[in-house]
């Protein structure tokens, strides 16, 4: 690791555009540490008062500083949003989410191993060196949204929850604004080092939810093991039912994408029709439809359909039926 500055921000105009942010750390340091990230200076944001859950409006607003785990655990959150109840618990280790933010969580950055080892030819850490992954060891990567210049995924769970509950990310800087989570990450084309909308001197301040929408939610994780490892693939769903049928789903998919990948096609052929395996069937065609494997990850294609088939019986309850 080589040798920063650290500095402590008391407030939102004591940030400095070229300074990089720190908060938990739970993903920088780790980049710090293998010479991925080698910044000048780091600025401590943990004394800024970002860390509260509110209401607003009809929905809720989580300030970028909540700890992962206090998220979790906050009693509106399990009640009215329970997939990201779900999402965060299924993430990294009980130590990790005690110390991970809001936003820090929605700006790490990938773990695909050719990125962290610099070595190794990576276009999203030295643009134009081409892609090692590309040819190599692809278990891991993405199978929907990337290109020939960047096959790596977005890692986390908890945006994946947020993408199928339309969070929208508030950001601050020279012009506040407020983006959709679903514009937030960008895919990868020819420019993968720009990972997201994120502009020099801008700084995420919180996320918006908007008001419950009900239903049955559900976070259905495939990892390796059990705990402490990324998803192969990942569901986020939110779906509601009156009289028999299908009144509306959100679906949101980790692992498999460069963002949390959501297809308002697949949610539009279950609107107003009546569960079955048939029609999940048809779901899962029309999600996979432009997938591509590269490689060792051609597996992640039926798990994924595996996946949203399982999760949508069960949210549906299919699965209780005899």
């Amino acid at each position: 690791m080589r040798e920063f500055t650290y500095l402590r921000a008391a407030s939102l105009a004591d940030l400095p555009a070229s300074a990089t942010i720190i908060a938990g750390g739970t993903n920088l340091l780790d980049l710090m540490k293998h010479e991925v990230m080698a910044p000048d200076a780091l600025v401590d944001i943990t004394r800024l008062d970002l860390n509260r859950v509110e209401s607003e409006d009809d929905g809720l607003r989580i300030g970028a500083l909540v700890r992962n785990s206090d998220l979790a655990a906050h009693p509106v959150i399990r009640r009215d949003y329970p997939v990201l109840s779900r999402a965060l618990l299924a993430g990294a280790s009980g130590q990790l989410r005690n110390m991970a933010t809001t936003g820090g969580n929605l700006m790490q950055r990938t773990r695909c191993p050719y990125f962290y080892d610099r070595r190794m030819a990576c276009n999203k850490r030295d643009p134009g060196a081409g892609c090692a992954a590309i040819g190599g060891v692809t278990r891991n990567h993405a199978i929907l949204g990337a290109s020939d210049h960047c096959i790596a995924t977005y890692p986390g769970d908890m945006a994946v929850a947020l993408r199928a509950l339309d969070a929208v990310v508030n950001i601050d800087g020279p012009a506040p604004r407020q983006v959709p989570l679903a514009d937030f990450h960008l895919l990868p084309d020819d420019t993968p080092e720009i990972e997201t909308v994120l502009r020099p001197g801008e700084i995420i301040t919180g996320v918006t939810l908007p008001a419950p929408v009900g239903g049955q939610h559900r976070y259905r994780k495939v990892r390796d093991r059990a705990s402490y490892a990324f998803a192969l693939v990942s569901v986020a769903a939110v779906v509601g039912m009156e009289d028999g049928r299908i009144s509306q789903a959100a679906l949101a998919f980790g692992g498999v994408a460069a963002k949390p990948w959501r297809d308002p096609e697949v949610e539009a052929v279950l609107a107003g029709q009546e569960p079955s395996d048939a029609l999940f069937a048809e779901a899962a065609e029309i999600l996979l439809r432009p997938a591509k494997a590269w490689g060792e990850n051609q597996f992640k294609i039926p798990l994924l359909r595996r996946s949203l088939i399982a999760t949508l019986r069960d949210a549906t309850g299919m699965e209780a039926k005899p």
